[in-house]
């Protein structure tokens, strides 16, 4: 697999491929890459001609305090999961590159940031929209895939792309799991081993909901207080966030419709990690 670090040699090998008639798909990623990465990656080999994987540890989407500095990375690693899974070029731009001195220009897609994630992590999703919009420009994609488990961040980049007419295409993968439910995540790495045990009440306490909900529940105040007593109950994780909200427009509801989509998330913290889960549910 080919390896690019320069944006204007990625830029100048995408418009070579677009020339020569070829479909690029994208497949955006931090690196430290795991069994959810790869299964984007082999659906983006179904796609298009070429599968362009990029590796860049984007210092925009990460707040103070939070694990930039100590975020895994290893390019070779990295690398060989990319190429075995289907990738056909890795673009993996140094820091400087993307963002250089006198950088200024950010993307901000308004409201729908500012819910769940955004509120959590103030200028989170500034940084998403901002380098996904540069890695667009750069790569030059037809399709770019993304995992269900960064659900609002699927829902924010699909509002840049209609808004700036980006003409790309975005497409979604199932959130891939553990046997035992946990989400898969490069974050899963930082738990103890006793935090690791405790870990799958996330998805336990989601399902629970979905539960709920299909037998009738109609109250997301009644979702969200079993699913808080899940959590709390069997584990020692500090919630961050529980949330009943539409999935199209992430405004949180009060009670569920017949028809409406319903996007069913939380956020919760084991010691100094923090993972995110969610589910889709339509009544």
């Amino acid at each position: 697999m080919k390896t690019i670090h320069e944006p204007h040699l990625m830029q100048r090998e995408a418009d070579d491929l677009r020339v020569a008639g070829k479909r690029i798909v994208l497949v955006p990623t931090m690196g430290a890459l795991h069994g959810g990465h790869t299964a984007l990656i082999r659906e983006a080999r179904t796609l298009g001609d070429v599968v362009v994987v990029t590796l860049f540890v984007n210092p925009a989407q990460f707040g103070e305090g939070e694990d930039y500095g100590r975020y895994p990375r290893d390019i070779e690693r990295d690398a060989l999961l990319a190429s075995g899974a289907g990738g056909d070029l890795l673009f993996a731009p140094e820091t400087t590159a993307m963002y250089p001195p006198g950088y200024q220009t950010f993307v901000n897609v308004e409201r729908l940031s500012l819910r769940l994630e955004g509120a959590a992590r103030p200028g989170h999703f500034r940084g998403v929209a901002t380098v996904v919009a540069k890695l667009f420009n750069i790569a030059r994609p037809h399709s770019a895939v993304f995992g269900q488990k960064d659900a609002q961040q699927v829902i924010v980049l699909r509002r840049m792309v209609r808004d700036l007419d980006l003409g790309v295409e975005i497409v979604v993968v199932p959130t891939l799991r553990e046997q035992d439910g946990l989400a898969m995540s490069s974050r899963n790495v930082y738990l103890t081993p006793a935090q690791r045990v405790e870990a799958p009440v996330l998805y336990r306490s989601l399902r629970k909901a979905e539960d709920l909900i299909r037998s009738g529940e109609r109250s997301a105040g009644a979702v969200v207080a079993a699913m808080t007593l899940e959590i709390t109950g069997g584990s020692s994780a500090a919630i961050d966030y529980v949330s009943v909200a539409d999935a199209d427009t992430l405004d949180p509801l009060v009670t569920l419709s017949p028809g409406a989509p319903v996007l069913v998330s939380l956020a919760a913290r084991f010691g100094t990690t923090r993972l995110i889960d969610n589910i889709h549910i339509r009544l």
